[in-house]
């Protein structure tokens, strides 16, 4: 530790939020080059490497076969795939000095269609799986928490190519079960839940999420099934249709100064018989949504009035076009959208889109806008007063809903994204024309699976989850060091004791850290907790009566053992075996 490039810090940086990021930058592990991007230090970096020859072994495992594409890329695959357009902001792109497009790739389903396209002809070729370990670049708009949510990190991205479903499918579940067995073996908590497939397309798509409270993602669970799924992903039970025959006809009332749900509210249950809650009333949020080359459309999102609209959720629903609420300008020039007080009626009438809320059945009645000025509309029911142009899955999902599966409620949970798999099918061989000829002697279109992991972004789950009120906590499979071994004692006989048994650890086969810098133990002591090796070994005071001590970090126990039997101790505990 004395030549080691290695700095630990007494306090948390400025900029961290999370557990992981203040560890990893006070244990010296990572350092900050600009806002999202970061450097690895010696430490930071034998944890990466680590991780990263786990999920190279599984992938090689499972069959697949690794390469490595250029980060740097040229602008005509995305432009053929749409994605040139489609990720908008979030992409970082550039010139080359001759003024040709480029861009840095954010994931490469483009290349590796085209590499493919280029090489196999053939079913016979088929199948096969490809996968690279690579950095990647998105232009996040507030990158935070460290490696968590950065602008540059690195991702194992594997594609499967098959003749047909069945074989995707397979594919499809080598993954899932190779993505389990990392997971495992890194001992991250994490849940497999159904999820949406955004810009990537396709149909079956599954995340693993670390359970995490700093996560970004919410998920939900039932309480008496395995349903899982991000909330994104959710698709509301849709409740049966009800009688419209006998429903009394709508009536527009004045209500006064009641631009919000809760004034309604008030209003109704001082004006009109009976209890009301904001369930009663329809929430019509006026957005507009603009698909990749077209233009903005105006569109009102109708939610019952006791739930706000998610914004991720309606991102998904209308992936990959852009979505925003309509500003002070769009209302001006639009005056038969009565802020406040907007219905359906007002909303069709002027030629925009009313999506509803599956809730919004035929026979539904509502408390909603009726398009004037402190006006609004009792009783106008769905299907006979006004009908939907279609349905979106835009509103908030809450713990207590009912379980999409029919069996229990749903819970909630936040998490971190780990690994994403999707059953991408034919985009992207549609996109390029991916044939092959096929066993009849015709041309056959190729089937793909896309399936994420993210290495860089894993090292800080393991800090999240693997910490403690002290310092990191690594697991043996991933921890820069079998083992950290402390000088505790400035006696010239321990001091060369410690750096014969440091020999004889090295030579059985052992990765040390060998702390012998001047420093007092105390100091020696912190940074041991602080970096996180699994094994501690000490030799202090009890080297005089002929022992060393050995410490479980994620245990907290420590044990005396005689110097003659110290190396196979450590090597014991090392193995899991004391």
């Amino acid at each position: 530790m004395s030549s080691l490039f290695l700095r630990t810090l007494r306090d948390d940086p400025a900029d961290a939020e999370v557990p992981s990021h203040k560890l990893l930058v006070r244990a010296g592990y990572i350092r900050r080059a600009a806002p999202g991007i970061y450097s690895w230090l010696p430490l930071g970096l034998k944890v990466y490497r680590n991780l990263e020859n786990i999920v190279r072994q599984e992938m090689d495992a499972m069959g697949g076969q690794e390469i490595l594409l250029p980060a740097l890329l040229p602008r005509d695959p995305y432009e053929t795939s749409g994605r040139w357009t489609e990720y908008g902001d979030n992409l970082f792109r550039l010139q080359d000095r001759k003024g040709n497009d480029m861009l840095l790739g954010p994931t490469h389903e483009e290349l590796f269609t085209q590499l493919v396209k280029g090489e196999y002809s053939s079913y016979k070729d088929l199948p096969v799986i490809l996968y690279q370990i690579q950095t990647k670049y998105r232009d996040e708009e507030r990158p935070r928490a460290g490696l968590l949510r950065g602008r540059e990190f690195v991702m194992k991205d594997s594609y499967s190519f098959d003749v047909d479903d069945a074989g995707l499918e397979h594919a499809y579940q080598l993954h899932r079960d190779a993505y389990q067995r990392i997971f495992d073996r890194l001992g991250v908590k994490y849940v497999i839940v159904a999820a949406t497939s955004g810009a990537m397309g396709g149909s079956a798509s599954e995340e693993f999420l670390a359970e995490c409270e700093v996560g970004e993602d919410t998920f939900v669970r039932s309480t008496e099934s395995g349903y899982a799924a991000n909330v994104e992903a959710v698709v509301t039970p849709v409740p049966a249709a009800l009688p419209i025959d006998g429903l009394p006809a709508p009536t527009v009332h004045e209500t006064g100064d009641t631009p919000t749900i809760d004034t309604l509210v008030d209003w109704a249950n001082g004006a009109l018989d009976g209890e009301y809650t904001a369930a009663d009333t329809l929430k019509n949020v006026m957005v507009k949504i603009r698909k990749p080359g077209e233009e903005w459309e105006i569109t009102a999102i109708a939610v019952p009035g006791d739930r706000e609209v998610d914004f991720k959720r309606l991102e998904a629903a209308v992936e990959p076009g852009d979505v925003e609420l309509l500003t002070d300008a769009d209302f001006a020039a639009n005056p038969g959208l009565v802020r406040g007080y907007i219905g359906p009626k007002g909303v069709q009438e002027s030629g925009f889109t009313y999506l509803a809320d599956p809730r919004v059945v035929t026979g539904t009645s509502w408390i909603t806008g009726a398009d004037e000025d402190g006006k609004h509309v009792v009783g106008l029911v769905a299907g006979r007063d006004f009908t939907p142009d279609g349905v979106i899955e835009a509103a908030e999902v809450r713990a207590g809903d009912p379980s999409p599966d029919g069996r229990g409620v749903l819970e909630t949970a936040r998490g971190i994204e780990i690994g994403h798999i999707f059953q991408l099918g034919r985009k992207y061989a549609d996109a390029f024309g991916l044939d092959v000829l096929g066993e009849s002697g015709k041309p056959v279109r190729v089937t793909m699976g896309s399936y994420g992991l993210g290495v860089s972004r894993l090292v800080a789950v393991l800090a999240e989850q693997m910490h403690d009120d002290k310092g990191l906590v690594w697991p043996r499979g991933v921890a820069p060091f079998d083992v950290h071994l402390v000088i505790a004692n400035k006696d010239e006989a321990a001091v060369a004791g410690a750096q014969e048994l440091a020999a004889q650890l090295d030579a059985a086969g052992l990765e040390l850290l060998f702390d012998d810098r001047k420093a007092s133990p105390g100091v020696k002591f912190k940074d041991a907790e602080l970096l996180g090796m699994p094994t501690v070994v000490v030799v202090g005071r009890g080297w005089a009566d002929g022992t060393v001590e050995i410490r479980d970090r994620s245990t907290g126990t420590a044990t005396a053992v005689p110097i003659a039997d110290a190396v196979d101790a450590v090597l014991a505990a090392v193995r899991g075996e004391a």
